[in-house]
């Protein structure tokens, strides 16, 4: 069933959710939610429970003066997991601050997340964000069953319309949210110096030696990093990123990348891309 309905938060919030159990019922979900592609979109993916207070306090300016103003000027879709936690927690919260309305879509495995007024199915659930506008709950009970599901509603909510990933931070999931990205060519900005991930990834892109995994999706052309530091050099990649179609960018064997499964190793070789 993809009928749409009310989740009610405790302080009165509201947001608008549907479940979805195959594929092919996307479209028909998203139509439920008022989300009718071709939209463009943006996918954010990171760190969730490994951010302490002082992370998000550091991070925070690349949502108010990066990520917010170009989703606000260009019309995005935003895309990511949907919990209380990390740097989702993180967008919804400056969303709510800076009293914009635009789509905030998280999309959650239903086995690891508690609803409003619910019971946890697991003891590590997570709460959903009250500051997210729509949810799509998605089948599986493991974290990391919500990756495949993200990267499928970017791609048939953008339709012919762009759609790029931003990774801020990220665990292990992470690695399987780039590639997914990769696959469908859909452009990757990694944050240099938000942590993890994103580091290991960046360190790719400059020849230095990284986790075998980050080397192989260094490898494809789609993937480039940006500092931390510079909010407004993340607003301006995005925006160029999201201007350009991916197949101007590189052919579809780059957008596939195989990464291994050793967890760490020395740089293969790759091309180097510093920050534009």
């Amino acid at each position: 069933m993809t009928t749409p309905f009310l989740l009610h938060f405790e302080d009165g919030r509201t947001a608008r959710a549907v479940r979805v159990d195959q594929p092919g019922e996307l479209v028909a979900a998203l139509d439920g939610l008022g989300l009718h592609p071709p939209r463009p979109v943006v996918v954010v993916v990171g760190g969730a429970g490994g951010l302490g207070p002082a992370d998000l306090d550091r991070l925070r300016p690349l949502f108010e003066s990066g990520l917010i103003p170009v989703i606000n000027r260009l019309g995005l879709v935003a895309i990511d997991g949907g919990t209380w936690s990390g740097v989702m927690r993180l967008f919804g919260e400056v969303r709510s601050d800076a009293d914009l309305d635009f789509p905030l879509v998280g999309v959650a495995a239903v086995g690891t997340v508690t609803l409003p007024g619910g019971q946890p199915p697991q003891e590590d659930a997570a709460a959903l964000d009250p500051d997210h506008s729509h949810f799509l709950l998605v089948p599986g009970d493991e974290w990391g069953a919500e990756a495949g599901w993200i990267a499928r509603v970017a791609t048939v909510l953008a339709g012919d319309a762009p759609s790029a990933t931003v990774l801020i931070n990220g665990g292990e999931i992470a690695y399987s949210d780039v590639e997914r990205s990769l696959a469908a060519g859909r452009s990757v900005l990694a944050v240099a110096g938000s942590g993890r991930t994103a580091d290991h990834l960046a360190a790719a892109i400059r020849g230095d030696p990284a986790d075998e995994r980050a080397v192989a999706l260094a490898e494809s052309d789609l993937v480039q990093a940006v500092p931390a530091e510079n909010p407004g050099r993340l607003a301006h990649t995005l925006a160029a990123a999201l201007a350009e179609p991916a197949h101007a960018r590189s052919g579809p064997a780059a957008h596939q990348p195989r990464i291994p499964e050793a967890r760490s190793g020395r740089g293969r070789r790759h091309r180097f891309r510093p920050y534009p």
